[in-house]
């Protein structure tokens, strides 16, 4: 008998919603949009969409549910992100720091682009999880995030409910997918690790938290007898 890692959580997830209900489906996206541990709502919302057409979910109820849970989350994530901006420096591995010119980066990006960026990760696989946390590092209105998370989050969850609705009877085809899945993730795992490994190590500086600095000449100093350059 094989084994699949992502086989094993959407067997997690789906005894959740199957035995808790809606209950499960808010904690699910809770858990998902604050990303710790990571629970892909790409998972959740298809089989809460089977199990609306099984009739054991109502759609707007389970909507509404993955909507407030989802958002709840996100307040989380923003929280954790308010709370830790002036502990971010003190952290880091080798030469994979940030400094306060890298958070001074994230606030004027999200002082101009605040709202399309978090309305667009929301949207997105994977970045819905974790655009809070910068968000609520660069301070960025909590009232703005929560619309601006709903305003991308609407249309994602509509489309994957649905996906679950129209795919419900060939749910047992797209686990046979789940092996191919484990591939990617076990890919992306390994690169991810050996890249924070060499950065902490020094063999690579992280491009995206150190740039190096120009080389600033020197004054010169005047000689005795010399008068000194006009200011």
């Amino acid at each position: 008998m094989s084994f699949s890692l992502i086989g094993s959580l959407v067997g997690v997830v789906t005894t959740i919603l199957s035995t808790i209900g809606l209950p499960g489906l808010f904690a699910l996206m809770l858990v998902g949009t604050f990303g710790i541990p990571p629970v892909p709502s790409e998972v959740v919302l298809p089989f809460s969409g089977f199990l609306v057409v099984e009739g054991v979910f109502p759609f707007w109820g389970a909507l509404l549910t993955a909507l407030v849970g989802g958002l709840a989350g996100s307040l989380l994530g923003y929280a954790v992100g308010l709370w830790w901006r002036h502990r971010l420096t003190d952290l880091g591995i080798g030469q994979l720091r940030l400094d306060e010119k890298h958070l001074a980066l994230v606030d004027r990006f999200f002082a101009r682009r605040g709202e399309l960026a978090v309305a667009g990760a929301s949207a997105l696989p994977v970045l819905r999880a974790y655009v809070s946390y910068p968000a609520g590092t660069a301070r960025m209105n909590p009232v703005r995030f929560g619309v601006y998370e709903v305003v991308g989050s609407v249309p994602y969850t509509v489309a994957l409910l649905y996906a679950g609705m129209v795919f419900r009877s060939d749910w047992n085809v797209v686990t046979q997918w789940f092996q191919v899945l484990d591939l990617v993730l076990i890919a992306l795992i390994v690169a991810g690790v050996l890249y924070l490994a060499l950065c902490a190590v020094g063999v690579l500086e992280s491009f995206t938290l150190h740039r190096p600095r120009p080389a600033t000449p020197a004054p010169e100093v005047p000689s005795a007898g010399q008068a000194p350059p006009p200011s």
